[in-house]
């Protein structure tokens, strides 16, 4: 199961199915669900004028995607030639195996578990596939091996689950941590503020086309969530699931096991900082 879980929040951009920006077009798997949203963004990366493509994300162990990933590639004259991920949960990664297979590329990952046949990806790498220039960006906090993609010449960052296209994400405890999490938030504001980015184009979920606004609204948001939680605690709310059913209330009950993840998380944070 995934744990992107789009709690409420944040309903800009545009459902997105093919080309979002010069040089990336999505994939829609078909495992739509509360969890996954429209289902997982698979995207295909490419400079204009080349003949090779990197895809982020095959998504799912799904054959007719995986396939339809390469058909689309193949439509455009382009061969794919590496294999990314952004994290390991399995909507983004069970297929990668199969997708290596099917198109004979090495598959790049944090985790060594998810690396076939190349090095791994770390702060700072540049991938350089067919003349693209995508930076790795670390942003751990949905999870440790979180990753972003910094699409330097279309102003984009490919965020995986660290941002989604609609609601916000969880913090799945206890491998995502809120504090990374917060930090990972700041370093992709930079990317904004610093760098120009204007455009996200997340894991689930339509493109944003206000990179800025999202990251500020995921900040806030988390910091209105922290306050609620403390609120909650204070008023004798002990456990992760009495916190849940107090303070996401209002919130479709199947999320719920997802909120919890992020409240375990939130609660960690609040004791490791002595405010509860």
């Amino acid at each position: 199961m995934s744990n992107a879980a789009a709690l409420p929040g944040q309903p800009r951009g545009a459902v997105l199915s093919g080309p979002a920006t010069a040089r990336a077009v999505n994939v829609l798997a078909p495992n739509a669900s509360p969890m996954t949203l429209d289902g997982t963004n698979t995207w295909i990366v490419a400079e204009p004028d080349s003949d090779l493509a990197v895809v982020i994300d095959p998504g799912p162990l799904d054959d007719t995607h995986l396939r339809a990933v390469i058909d689309v590639a193949e439509r455009a004259g382009r061969r794919i030639a590496l294999t990314l991920l952004t994290h390991g949960h399995p909507d983004h990664a069970e297929g990668a195996a199969r997708f290596a297979e099917l198109t004979r590329t090495k598959v790049r990952a944090l985790d060594p578990a998810l690396r076939l046949g190349d090095e791994g990806l770390t702060a700072g790498d540049v991938i350089t596939t067919g003349g693209l220039e995508l930076r790795v960006v670390p942003t751990p906090g949905h999870t440790a091996d979180s990753l972003s993609f910094h699409l330097l010449a279309d102003r984009a960052v490919l965020t995986g689950d660290t941002i989604l296209g609609r609601g916000t994400t969880v913090v799945a405890h206890p491998d995502g941590r809120l504090g990374d999490y917060l930090d990972s938030l700041r370093r992709l504001r930079s990317l904004t503020v610093d760098d120009g980015v204007h455009t996200v184009l997340p894991g689930h979920g339509p493109v944003l086309d206000d990179a800025q606004g999202a990251v500020e609204f995921y900040l806030a948001h988390r910091a209105h969530r922290l306050a609620q939680v403390e609120t909650a605690v204070e008023a004798g709310h002990r456990t992760a699931s009495a916190v849940v059913a107090q303070v996401y209330a209002d919130v479709d009950r199947s999320l719920w096991p997802a909120a919890e993840l992020s409240v375990l998380a939130q609660l960690e944070y609040l004791g490791e900082h002595g405010l509860i």
